[in-house]
């Protein structure tokens, strides 16, 4: 603003230097600036700049660039009026929401079109910045200074790394304005803005415009696979919000431009901590557990079949009907899936807001990765063998035929994954227990059905192979033979090798006594 004000005016050159004292300790407190400035037009200066912009607002091409020249015409010469500063408080929560993202391991960058002096006062009193921080500042006007800034701040930051100077183990703050992006952003100078901000634990950016704030979130996604999460309350803000993968918009005094642009809305800032930490750990448990579960639950199904076309010879026979086959995943062993993938929760709500660092078994693909799904395979590959061959070798020299076989087959498997399922549950629900032991209700019924008809195959197969004692000892014998490994396997994780999950969920258990309450929980380091 001080560059377009009237110089060769003595009243207001006795302002300035006031003014931007005022403005200085304004910011410094934190508050939201503003400079007031005006310029007398004749009759003839006006009717030309209005004629001038209609046509640059009529334009169909470079429309903002033709607008921006205007404006640069007429902002000019002004003549100072004073300055104004009003306290914008943070909303409720902002600090504490800001200090547990952190503690998740989620990297928290602040885009602001403010003042360097009234961003810093911010980021302090969000306690985004600390005192114990090493600050590294960027505000140049060239190019030339910007490449010798970060030159040096990756300097910086190469010697707190390594502890030079008692600086070992100390955070990062990188403080950069709008005036230095210009000349960083979309050049060559990107990469070393991108290794400087990777190596700092917290981004500050004031004085930027809106499209800078969607060239910052570009940034990091053209370089990593990173998750980037926009939260914005106001029109300029809809660049960012649009460009990042989840964008949010906060409904307030801002208008509703951020909220009609993003992917979810909410009242208040402190409200993403729940979002994330709790719903978002739930969620990834939920969809982590349930990828696992449904391979698991199809694959030994299907691995049935195969080794019976193995031990057949590839013959076009099959024991397992077509009606069976088909129900196996609408009624047999759906409704388990969903009521489990919608209502089941690993930790309570308190326990995920009181340690956010448990968010950060998502981070490290503890609930979904590639050892776990190889042991999924080897699990599956163990329970089909079992199914298949403990009702063989006790049939073998038995009347009982294919169609009877295929029946207990049936059934072992539906008891066997639903079994599974109940192993792995953390909470029961009235619901829950009436999806798994009424889907094993229901299966039991089905085969009785389809095979009391006489015009299906199989007719009374159920019946003459049920009437035996060895029907119901093979049926256990699967079910607890089968799921053996499973079961030692998830004692021994939990008892030598627990997670901060199960650590915490043992927690929970003893939280109403006085001792748990004193007791320091210690998580794993988020990399």
């Amino acid at each position: 603003m001080f560059n377009v004000l009237n110089n060769s005016s003595n009243t207001t050159n006795n302002i300035i230097k006031p003014t931007q004292a005022h403005l200085h300790t304004y910011s410094s407190k934190g508050l939201r600036t503003l400079v007031i400035a005006s310029r007398e037009l004749t009759l003839s200066e006006f009717q030309h700049w209005q004629s001038s912009y209609e046509s640059a607002n009529n334009a169909l091409m470079g429309r903002s660039n033709l607008l921006r020249k205007i404006a640069v015409n007429i902002e000019n010469n002004l003549g100072l009026l004073g300055a104004s500063g009003i306290e914008d408080k943070l909303q409720e929560g902002v600090p504490e929401a800001i200090e547990s993202l952190r503690m998740a391991g989620i990297k928290v960058w602040v885009l602001t079109g403010d003042k360097q002096e009234t961003a810093v006062s911010i980021g302090y009193s969000s306690k985004l910045l600390t005192n114990e921080m090493t600050r590294i500042v960027i505000n140049n006007n060239s190019k030339d200074s910007c490449k010798k800034s970060l030159e040096d701040a990756l300097g910086v930051c190469k010697k707190v790394k390594n502890g030079v100077s008692g600086t070992v183990n100390s955070q990062l703050a990188l403080i950069i304005d709008g005036s230095s992006l210009v000349y960083v952003l979309d050049t060559e100078l990107e990469e070393q803005l991108f290794e400087l901000a990777s190596k700092c634990d917290v981004v500050l950016c004031c004085r930027v415009a809106p499209l800078q704030k969607a060239g910052i979130v570009a940034l990091i996604k053209k370089r990593t696979d990173d998750m980037t999460l926009a939260i914005g309350d106001g029109a300029n803000d809809v660049s960012m919000i649009q460009r990042a993968d989840v964008g949010i918009g906060i409904s307030g005094q801002e208008g509703r431009q951020a909220v009609m642009a993003s992917d979810f809305a909410m009242g208040q800032f402190r409200f993403l901590v729940p979002l994330l930490l709790v719903h978002g750990h739930w969620n990834y448990q939920r969809m982590s557990y349930m990828i696992l579960y449904n391979f698991y639950r199809n694959a030994v199904f299907v691995l049935i079949l195969f080794w019976y076309v193995l031990f057949t010879g590839f013959t076009l026979t099959t024991a397992i009907t077509d009606w069976s086959s088909m129900l196996y995943s609408i009624i047999y062993t759906s409704l388990p899936t969903i009521v489990v993938g919608i209502l089941d929760k690993d930790l309570s709500r308190a326990s995920l807001l009181k340690h956010p660092q448990l968010y950060g078994a998502g981070q490290r693909n503890e609930s979904y990765n590639g050892k776990l799904f190889w042991v999924t395979i080897f699990d599956t590959l163990w329970q089909s063998i079992a199914v298949f061959f403990v009702p063989l070798v006790a049939y073998w020299a038995s009347n009982v035929d294919g169609s009877s076989l295929g029946d207990l087959w049936t059934i072992a498997v539906v008891v066997l994954v639903n079994v599974h399922l109940a192993m792995d549950l953390f909470r029961w629900y009235w619901i829950t227990h009436a999806a798994i032991w009424g889907s094993i209700i229901a299966t039991f019924v089905c085969v009785m059905v389809i095979d009391a008809l006489p015009f299906l195959p199989g007719y009374w197969a159920f019946f003459h192979i049920a009437d035996t004692k060895l029907f119901w000892v093979c049926l256990l014998g699967i079910t607890i033979g089968a799921l053996i490994p499973h079961f030692v396997v998830k004692i021994f994780v939990q008892y030598y090798r627990p997670n901060d999950i199960q650590i915490a969920r043992e927690a929970e258990k003893f939280e109403d006594s006085r001792v748990s309450r004193q007791v320091q929980i210690e998580m794993n380091p988020i990399s």
